[in-house]
């Protein structure tokens, strides 16, 4: 194979994974329609099963091309844990296949434990650095480093698009959003930050 086929190749599976990215996180896995991304991609079917071996193994690959963006999209201080929340929020307004993703996932594949238990290391320093905060008397004691992370997690999701009672949207009000980072922030503050007596 010379080079151009194999940049063809590359860029026909570039397409595939963002052609399937959008119809997985719009219609989760059973829902998604091989036929609908082929279309979409420009790539006929039985490429796209030489490839990923099935619709299942499409998704796979999708979510590990998302992996370290799911995780890593926003910058983690374990020291400003308010901030962290409020950086979540935003990155659901601007990329909410992401979050649609995961819930899928979530749906689908993994209903109880940790969604990434597969790959602990993706979170591992983030709640080992929440110890350490919590140590340095940065955040409450009394609970454990993993349950704080998965508390920040639930409260930036609170309008996210896997709200179960308001997604925001990107044409709701800057006071709209100005009055929900606000709340955020503080009331990670408040439930997490360290005990003032």
């Amino acid at each position: 194979m010379d080079s151009t086929s194999g940049r063809d190749g590359e860029r026909s599976k570039r397409r595939l994974l963002a052609a399937a990215t959008a119809e997985f996180a719009a219609h989760g896995i059973a829902g998604a329609r091989v036929d609908r991304i082929s279309a979409a991609a420009q790539v006929n079917k039985a490429q796209m099963y030489a490839w990923f071996g099935s619709k299942d193994g499409l998704f796979d690959a999708v979510f590990a091309t998302h992996l370290h963006r799911i995780v890593d999209d926003v910058r983690f201080t374990a020291h400003d844990l308010p901030g962290y929340a409020v950086g979540l929020y935003d990155s659901y307004l601007t990329d909410p296949e992401l979050v649609r993703l995961a819930s899928w996932k979530r749906l689908e594949r993994t209903p109880t434990g940790a969604l990434l238990a597969a790959h602990p290391e993706l979170t591992s320093e983030k709640v080992d650095a929440i110890a350490q905060a919590q140590a340095e008397g940065h955040i409450a004691v009394g609970l454990r480093p993993d349950d704080v992370y998965a508390l920040v997690i639930a409260l930036a999701g609170a309008w996210s698009p896997a709200s179960a009672t308001f997604t925001a949207s990107t044409h709701d009000s800057a006071a709209d959003h100005a009055r929900r980072r606000s709340a955020l922030r503080d009331v990670v503050q408040r439930a997490l930050g360290p005990v003032r007596r």
